[in-house]
């Protein structure tokens, strides 16, 4: 069997010593189409969203990632991103270094596929914890030794009208500008490599899709404060090709504000939950 979870479960990740500039802070703001000067100028009131802890550890990386994890013998054609989290312990400073200590909390048998649950503590170099991510893998074509499904991770949202709703037009080439970001997976820009994994062009990154989600939501609902978000996830349940317009809805539920994504006439392609801090 490809995947091995009662090797991969518990498996630690080798640890990975980064650092980050304010310039890294401003490309990643420009990849997810940031265009206001709070995320775009470096002065003493740059900003940093939330959802660029996830991107710093790996943000100089310019091969493609590796999947050398633990009990896991799965390539990048299989894998999908299916969520990320993040959660913040104190707003990201605009440069700094950090070490980052990840471990495979759980895997889930979906029947075909196979989900991998990771978890990475951000650590900065004087002991403070900086941020907590949880992301999910989903690889397809694995799965059925009879598993755990692990649990559903959507967010209804409310059945009443959404409080606010947002629109952004993905250029056609925002995913080749998130690959200088560190992902530098071939699906999201090689044609021949998408077709070998069943789509028709290159996908944009799930992970861009997020940034953009957070910044909008953050840009509509919190008055432009990131350091108003205490925690941000979401399921992602479709893809996004790059020059399509992603509509988002938008509930204020108090303490939270819940969200969905669409393209066109499609199925929301994900549900998103923003804790506020």
């Amino acid at each position: 069997m490809p995947i091995d979870a009662a090797k991969a479960i518990g498996a630690e990740l080798p640890e990975v010593s980064f650092d980050w500039s304010s310039s890294d802070v401003l490309l990643y703001h420009l990849a997810i189409g940031a265009v206001d000067l709070r995320y775009t100028l470096d002065n003493d009131h740059l900003q940093v969203l939330p959802s660029f802890g996830i991107v710093a550890p790996s943000f100089h990386e310019s091969n493609p990632p590796t999947l050398d994890l633990p009990g896991c013998d799965i390539n990048l054609a299989q894998v999908l991103h299916g969520s990320q989290a993040v959660e913040v312990h104190a707003p990201i400073p605009t440069s700094g270094s950090a070490t980052l200590r990840t471990r495979i909390t759980d895997v889930w048998d979906k029947g075909k596929a196979a989900v991998i649950v990771q978890q990475a503590d951000a650590v900065a170099d004087d002991g403070t914890s900086l941020w907590t991510a949880t992301s999910t893998i989903f690889v397809r074509g694995e799965g059925g030794w009879g598993g755990d499904r692990g649990p559903s991770s959507s967010a209804e949202v409310p059945d009443r009208a959404p409080d606010a709703t947002a629109t952004y037009d993905v250029t056609p080439q925002q995913a080749l500008l998130y690959r200088l970001c560190g992902d530098r997976n071939p699906l999201h820009a090689d044609p021949e490599f998408a077709a070998k994994a069943g789509f028709p062009a290159p996908i944009l990154h799930g992970l861009c899709t997020w940034g953009i989600v957070l910044r909008e939501a953050t840009e509509s609902m919190l008055g432009g404060d990131a350091a108003a978000v205490r925690s941000f996830a979401a399921r992602f349940a479709g893809v996004v090709f790059p020059g399509e317009t992603l509509a988002i809805n938008l509930w204020d539920e108090g303490d939270r504000i819940l969200m969905n994504a669409t393209v066109a006439d499609r199925p929301a392609l994900s549900d998103v939950v923003l804790v506020k801090a």
